[in-house]
């Protein structure tokens, strides 16, 4: 059963949320703004030992690629749920995504007024996996027991660069789209104008330099490997998302 984020708010809730449940798929947010630990750790480690409690067979973890105790954000809380998890007893598995393609149609890829992209990740390739594969491999994994088990790295098909990338709406959306690249120091300058902690604004420019240093150009056979079907190209997604494309990067210059 889904691990609602109000639940996983309310620990209390989570007995009788798990009463006669067989699996548990935990998948609830990301990095929160803060100085301090990421609530999303106690939050889903509660929520495990509470699986546990209840006598849940099967766990499905979202993490995120290159998770592990005492990196940066997200990367360091998942490595710290992964490894309760590890040590709950409880049969598990684990997918851990690259960045999503949907973060350039909610807001969350940045765009300039000017609806330019930018970021600080210099000639760094990403290989974005489209939302909808992950919740197809999820979606495996819940329903054939032969499949679960195990950590998988889902990626998309190819690694992109910021400037491919640009090309790329740019074609989508019959308007010139480009890259503006900026240093780290200057992405957690913005990031603090903006009101972000201090501490949260340079780790989210630290993660970018790891970008820029090629952290997330890799690639997996992941996700055809658990479903059977290659996943979806930055193309592809583009084309089935061209209005909300255009909306996010209108929204930006409003």
């Amino acid at each position: 059963m889904p691990a609602r984020p109000r639940r996983l708010r309310q620990p209390s809730s989570l007995a009788a949320a798990f009463a006669g449940a067989g699996q548990l798929f935990l998948n609830a947010g990301g990095a929160e703004p803060t100085d301090g630990p990421q609530p999303m750790v106690r939050r889903q480690i509660a929520a495990i030992d509470a699986a546990a409690a209840a006598g849940i067979r099967h766990v499905v973890k979202i993490s995120v690629w290159r998770a592990a105790p005492g990196r940066l954000l997200a990367e360091g809380a998942h490595g710290e749920i992964e490894r309760h998890l590890a040590a709950s007893g409880l049969a598990a598995t684990v997918l851990q995504p690259n960045a999503f393609m949907q973060n350039f149609v909610t807001g969350a890829g940045a765009f300039t007024a000017d609806g330019d992209l930018v970021g600080a990740y210099g000639h760094g390739r990403i290989s974005y996996v489209d939302c909808a594969d992950i919740a197809a491999c999820a979606a495996t994994v819940l329903t054939d027991p032969a499949r679960r088990g195990g950590t998988h790295v889902l990626t998309g098909p190819a690694a992109l660069s910021h400037e491919e990338i640009a090309a790329e709406i740019s074609a989508v959306t019959g308007r010139t789209v480009s890259y503006v690249d900026m240093a780290p120091a200057e992405m957690a300058a913005a990031l603090r104008a903006h009101g972000l902690p201090e501490r949260f604004s340079a780790d989210v420019a630290a993660l970018a330099a790891d970008v820029a240093a090629g952290a997330l150009a890799g690639t997996t056979p992941a996700v055809r490997e658990l479903t059977g079907f290659p996943p979806r190209t930055f193309s592809q997604f583009l084309a089935d998302h061209a209005l909300a494309l255009r909306q996010a990067m209108s929204g930006a210059a409003s």
